[in-house]
């Protein structure tokens, strides 16, 4: 695998390193000692998939607070999305930042994204299928959001002519950073 850090302290873009044969490739997109390599943690005790049949479809932005961050490996293995990570650890020297990165079915490639960030994207393609795994249970009495529009962070999406949310995702509060930390 080939590990590329972000602007993001601590997330990681990563490119599989396929071994093509008559038969298709092989390819490793997980393996404990390259991740410790990068300090990066592989305790997953979850795998999640999401199914959006069509394009357009926003996910997110979802947090867990302390002591339940979430450590995410996230892969599209159908389809395409625009993934973007938004940096919530205050100690950090890029707190409230975002990145975006287009993750394909067709690339095979992957970002690792620390505990302590906002996750969410959108669905670049019809029928997309997102797996990733997670290093912490879901917890919902810590799960918090942020809107994709919100104010405070500025994020710039794709232009979308119908945007599909849920109700949930439309209903998060403005993001106020004093407050994106404590219990609910």
């Amino acid at each position: 695998m080939i590990f590329t850090e972000t602007k993001l302290k601590g997330a990681y873009r990563i490119e599989i390193e396929p071994i093509h044969d008559n038969r298709g490739f092989f390819a490793r997109v997980n393996c404990q000692r390259e991740f410790a390599e990068y300090g990066l943690t592989t305790d997953f005790v979850q795998s999640n998939i999401t199914f959006s049949p069509k394009r357009n479809t926003l996910r997110g932005l979802h947090y867990q607070i302390a002591p339940h961050k979430e450590i995410k490996l996230v892969r599209c293995v159908r389809g395409a999305i625009y993934d973007v990570i938004v940096d919530l650890r205050p100690s950090s020297s890029t707190y409230l930042q975002w990145l975006a990165t287009t993750i394909t079915a067709d690339a095979h490639n992957m970002i690792y994204i620390p505990g302590g960030f906002a996750h969410g994207y959108l669905t670049l393609a019809d029928n997309t299928e997102v797996y990733y795994q997670v290093g912490q249970f879901y917890a919902p009495d810590f799960e918090r959001g942020m809107r994709w529009d919100d104010p405070a962070i500025h994020i710039t999406w794709p232009p979308v002519e119908s945007l599909i949310l849920s109700q949930k995702d439309k209903a998060w509060p403005d993001f106020v950073p004093e407050r994106a930390h404590e219990p609910a």
